[in-house]
């Protein structure tokens, strides 16, 4: 009798999987596609750009170009991050149409990359993450909890921080008027 390799005796070495970059916003840990990872640097203070919605902290200089700062705390609805000695921007490139935008990300500290399989990656919940649906990626099952994979490209879309923006300038003029 010949043994067959099934699934559950297959080495784990031999699945699928893709990298994360970890961090944290408050105590939740999210992961982000190491592809699109450009750098990581320490938080330096965004110059205020006017008009721009809440979520984008402003821009900041790196090597002569200009790269604008999401706090994604705000991007998800959430109270702004709070600054501290741990906060990082997290430079990344995302897809803008067939156009790629580089951003940097403001999290309240960054944690490992870590390897997840595939088979470990579940489809977002339908609803108590209070985060769109469609920004997460799935949950990457790490040990006995659970990372919130980031589809970067949906949460990072230029058209909608534009979108945004007309928004608030729309709010204004009428709490103006």
């Amino acid at each position: 009798m010949t043994a067959s390799a099934s699934p559950q005796s297959s080495d784990a070495s031999d699945l699928p999987t893709d990298q994360f970059l970890t961090f944290l916003l408050g105590k939740e840990m999210f992961g982000v596609g190491i592809l699109g990872i450009k750098e990581i640097i320490e938080y330096r203070t965004p110059t205020d750009v006017p008009m721009m919605p809440p979520a984008l902290r402003g821009v900041i200089n790196l090597r002569g170009a200009v790269v604008p700062v999401v706090d994604l705390q705000q991007r998800f609805g959430r109270a702004p991050s709070e600054v501290s000695k741990r906060t990082c921007i997290v430079i990344i490139e995302v897809a803008s149409g067939d156009e790629r935008q580089v951003l940097g990300l403001l999290v309240d500290a960054v944690s490992e990359v870590l390897e997840i399989a595939t088979a470990d990656i579940a489809p977002p919940p339908a609803f108590g993450t209070g985060i769109r649906r469609d920004f997460i990626h799935g949950m990457g099952k790490v040990g006995e909890r659970f990372v919130i994979l980031l589809a970067a490209d949906a949460v990072l879309a230029p058209q909608e921080f534009a979108s945004m923006a007309a928004l608030d300038h729309r709010l204004e003029e009428s709490i103006a008027a």
